[in-house]
């Protein structure tokens, strides 16, 4: 798929949330999907584009030698969990000039993505690890692949759409864990987003 088919299927998926009411998004954590970020940015050009950590983190280990991955994700690890975005940058020099002779993608693709990768570092550590991660949407769509991975086909659209109803009644009721420090990144949130919060 072109760029332009990306962002153009993406546009239209997010001008559809629109029209079915979304009003504004605050932050957006997407992974690689191409056109993604730029068709958040089209119709909501307020909300910030966060890229997913552990998306990044996996594509950059995916063709790393197996005894250099550890030492590597640890380095990689300096980079994300610095306290500022200019630490941040200093540990992805640092990464560079470790590794870059050896394999010069990781940086160059964590320099490529720098400005969706960095604005979780306006936040606290304990918001930080709400929003550096698709991994909860992720889950979600993997159980719910489980559920039609068996089915050969379905006679019509309302029969698939009951069986996402009964299996999304069943991974609601395992949903019991609250999203850690929600509160506090709640209060954050109404402070950073004072205009923008609904009341």
């Amino acid at each position: 798929m072109a760029k332009t088919e990306g962002a153009k299927f993406w546009l239209g998926v997010v001008t559809e949330l629109q029209n079915r009411g979304v009003k504004d998004i605050f932050i957006a954590c997407v992974d690689g999907l191409k056109g993604f970020p730029e068709a958040i940015e089209a119709v909501f050009p307020q909300t910030e584009v966060q890229l997913c950590i552990v998306h990044m983190v996996r594509n950059s280990v995916r063709f790393v030698n197996w005894k250099d991955r550890k030492k590597l994700c640890g380095d990689l690890k300096e980079i994300y969990t610095s306290a500022t975005a200019e630490q941040a940058e200093v540990a992805l020099e640092a990464f560079g000039k470790k590794w870059d002779n050896t394999y010069p993608m990781i940086g160059k693709s964590w320099r490529s993505h720098w400005q969706n990768i960095i604005p979780f570092f306006d936040y606290p550590s304990d918001i930080r690890k709400a929003i550096y991660t698709t991994n909860a949407i992720e889950s979600l769509n993997r159980s719910l692949r489980k559920v039609i991975k068996t089915k050969g086909a379905f006679p019509t659209e309302a029969s698939v759409m009951k069986i996402f109803y009964l299996a999304l009644e069943n991974i609601a009721k395992k949903w019991t864990m609250p999203i850690r420090c929600w509160n506090s990144a709640i209060q954050q949130f109404a402070i950073k987003f004072g205009d923008r919060m609904p009341l």
